[in-house]
């Protein structure tokens, strides 16, 4: 690994000098400057981010904190993230929580350790540790005394029962996120009120998570609980296509028999066949936004909207019926 003492050597300079041409730092003339940047070219030299950032007091890494990068929705955030990071000339540093709360402390370490400029966090709560550190929270919002960008679940929660209710719903399911993520709440309950203002009778199904890993199981659970159920209001679209792929498994015929709107529109919900019908969140947007306001807190700027609420939109597809009017 090439070191600033291998650059100098070569450069036919002083280490000194190297360093102020990294940095920008005090004075160097243009023919050294030149030896320096050519030196830099043929040794393929990297400087050392993390001495540099300690060294010039401002660092140029950003730490991100996802709670499941296998969903995919926050690799679209963390797609957003990165492209705004990237225009702004910073690198980002991914942690993957994986709802492990050790974990969770383990990547704030981590970031402290790298001397990150600030932190974006999807983690419920995720702020906690962070002190004097800027940060923005992004997705799962429990306070707007927080910097954040998030999306309008309890429309997103309306948005699905109305659709369901126009549809000839007979037994209804309304599958509840993970109780201690704040934003499954905000849902249900805007689904919770649409059913209950229409007099329509559902059922809740509670879920242990977002992840994979929970929802063949929880769909095997709702079809064996609910024989006769025609509508399912779902927590995601991972649970919402698991749930169609046990009912076609079982030969139920979908949207005839069994209606499902899902929540997100990850990239996979159109490439099922039917495709799924859903709650589309700003995902990319939701991402991109948090790191233009930190970008703007690390660099002093004034940030106009503390809390930007972002709209989410029904998208109607396969595997819902005609409307009742339609019919």
């Amino acid at each position: 690994m090439k070191t600033i003492k291998d650059v100098a050597n070569l450069a036919g300079v002083s280490v000194a000098t190297v360093s102020r041409a990294l940095n920008k730092s005090g004075y160097v003339s243009e023919k050294s400057r030149q030896k320096v940047e050519a030196a830099i070219k043929e040794l393929d030299f990297y400087p050392n981010e993390v001495a540099r950032s300690l060294y010039q007091k401002k660092s140029k890494l950003i730490g991100l904190l996802l709670p499941d990068i296998s969903n995919p929705f926050f690799p679209l955030v963390a797609k957003g993230v990165e492209d705004k990071m990237s225009e702004m000339g910073y690198n980002l540093i991914l942690g993957n929580v994986q709802e492990n709360s050790s974990k969770e402390e383990e990547y704030i370490r981590a970031f402290t350790q790298n001397n990150v400029a600030g932190v974006l966090s999807a983690i419920e709560g995720g702020f906690r540790n962070l002190k004097n550190m800027p940060f923005v929270m992004l997705d799962r919002v429990t306070s707007n005394k927080e910097y954040s960008v998030y999306s309008d679940d309890y429309l997103g929660g309306s948005l699905a029962a109305q659709a369901i209710v126009e549809r000839s719903p007979r037994e209804v399911v309304v599958m509840v996120g993970p109780r201690s993520v704040s934003n499954s709440l905000v849902r249900l309950a805007g689904s919770i009120k649409v059913l209950e203002e229409h007099k329509i009778t559902y059922h809740l199904f509670e879920t242990e998570s977002f992840q994979f890993e929970s929802a063949e199981k929880a769909s095997f659970h709702l079809l064996e609980n609910f024989p006769k159920v025609n509508s399912i209001i779902a927590s995601n679209d991972i649970h919402a296509l698991a749930v169609m792929r046990e009912a076609i498994r079982r030969g139920i015929k979908i949207p005839d028999e069994l209606q499902v709107i899902g929540y997100d529109d990850n990239p996979y919900s159109k490439m099922m066949y039917p495709s799924l019908a859903t709650i589309a969140q700003p995902a990319y947007q939701i991402g991109y936004k948090g790191a233009e306001i930190l970008c703007a807190r690390i660099e002093g700027r004034k940030v106009k909207e503390k809390n930007i609420q972002l709209p989410v939109t029904l998208e109607v597809r396969e595997s819902l019926r005609k409307k009742d009017e339609d019919e």
